[in-house]
């Protein structure tokens, strides 16, 4: 009995072992294709949309009058979350899209001594890491573009390090959920439909707190991802008033916990078909 049991344990830790370097297998050659192939294109999708935000809002209107000097500091939070999330779900939902219904490629994935659901989990990491980069990037970008450059005295950087992960998963799970639930050939419209309401839902140009005359408006906001880590990305970086950390805790876990779940399902039901 004792020789049966060891050999199950010797035979569970090689099947570990085996999958884990898969994993990293797969995740090194996704790295190594963006950094010798698609760097260019890759910060040209994250960081174009976050910068013409930065220059307008940041620098133009306060300017010429129509926000105040002071506004900077307060949308530079707002941006770098923006840019987390839409890196990371543009990074999981349009690959999913392409290798599902195009090129076949999750084929050759799913052929990996990986259970289905850790493939999953392997774009999801990897575009965490994408929208990581991306989102750190827009310091020093801030640094150059708004009047009064980097106002982060006192920030909690670990508590923003922290963020950037949670955030940038947060991200990946709603792309996971956008790439294998909605049908190739209507992807366009979804992204045209979710997106502009997921930008300016999500407290990106605005604290949240400012909404108390707008009360429905600021209920609504609630239910939107993206108002958690630019809140929490807004209480790390400033002393402005924000949502309660507590709110931000909550909202992050049942977020990112929901669109995942639904997002494995949606992943395991494309693959076995």
């Amino acid at each position: 009995m004792s020789t049966t049991s060891s050999t199950m344990v010797r035979s569970s830790v090689t099947a570990n072992s085996t999958a884990t370097r898969a994993f990293v297998g797969l995740l090194q050659r996704d790295t190594w294709n963006t950094v010798r192939h698609d760097l260019p294109g890759f910060l040209a999708q994250a960081l174009l949309q976050p910068l013409a935000f930065l220059f307008v809002f940041g620098r133009v209107l306060p300017e010429i009058g129509a926000a105040g000097p002071d506004y900077g500091a307060q949308l530079l939070p707002g941006i770098i979350a923006l840019t987390l999330v839409l890196t990371a779900l543009q990074n999981v939902a349009l690959p999913l899209v392409i290798e599902f219904s195009f090129t076949k490629e999750i084929e050759d994935r799913l052929l990996a001594p990986l259970a289905p659901w850790a493939v999953a989990l392997e774009k999801l990491v990897f575009a965490t890491l994408r929208a990581i980069v991306a989102a750190a990037l827009i310091l020093p970008l801030g640094a150059l573009i708004l009047p009064g450059g980097l106002q982060v005295q006192g920030a909690h950087w670990p508590l923003f390090v922290v963020l950037l992960v949670v955030g940038g998963f947060a991200g990946s799970a709603i792309g996971l959920v956008l790439g294998t639930v909605v049908p190739p050939n209507q992807i366009n419209v979804i992204f045209a439909v979710a997106l502009t309401p997921l930008i300016f839902t999500g407290s990106t140009f605005y604290p949240w707190q400012a909404l108390d005359s707008l009360r429905w408006f600021q209920v609504v906001t609630l239910f939107n991802p993206l108002t958690y880590v630019s809140e929490g990305m807004r209480g790390t970086l400033t002393a402005a008033p924000h949502l309660p950390a507590g709110w931000i805790v909550v909202g992050l876990t049942i977020a990112t916990a929901g669109f995942l779940l639904v997002g494995i399902r949606g992943f395991l039901r494309r693959a076995v078909d």
